[in-house]
């Protein structure tokens, strides 16, 4: 075959250093997620969404055949770092956790996932990120040691 052809969607997740609520204000929140979707669209993964809450992200993308997981979420926290601090005050303490999640999905499942992203203010009313994130562990049954998950 001539041509290489793909259509790899990936949720990735990855909280704040110590998951500190950063993004409190809704509309540096709002800021934050657009610029992320916009790094993604520079490096040919587009997102189809981003969003979050105060400690975390969540970006449903689609993987570019060209660039790996862990080159594509170096390049958000690295762009989006500095971007974050540059803002200034607080922020200018800002750091992403160490690690991420990324999660593979389906044709199927990017409607319910996008809906999953959009409630996510209403979902972290009654569970908190490391909760959320052990349940992503768990479905998609990825061994983890407890001790290493958090930063």
């Amino acid at each position: 075959m001539p041509q290489s052809l793909a259509q790899l969607w990936i949720h990735i997740i990855f909280s704040t250093k110590a998951r500190y609520p950063f993004f409190q204000d809704p509309l540096l929140r709002d800021e934050v997620f657009a610029y992320l979707s916009e790094v993604c669209r520079r490096v040919d993964c587009p997102s189809a969404l981003t969003g979050g809450h105060r400690d975390h992200v969540h970006i449903l993308c689609r993987q570019s055949k060209n660039l790996s997981t862990s080159q594509l979420v170096g390049e958000l926290k690295r762009q989006s770092s500095k971007w974050i601090k540059a803002k200034g005050g607080m922020l200018s303490k800002f750091y992403w956790q160490g690690g991420y999640g990324a999660f593979s999905v389906g044709p199927s499942q990017l409607g319910p996932i996008k809906d999953y992203i959009r409630k996510q203010e209403e979902h972290h009313k009654q569970v908190d990120f490391k909760t959320e994130f052990r349940r992503f562990l768990d479905r998609y049954q990825v061994a983890y040691d407890e001790r290493y998950v958090w930063d």
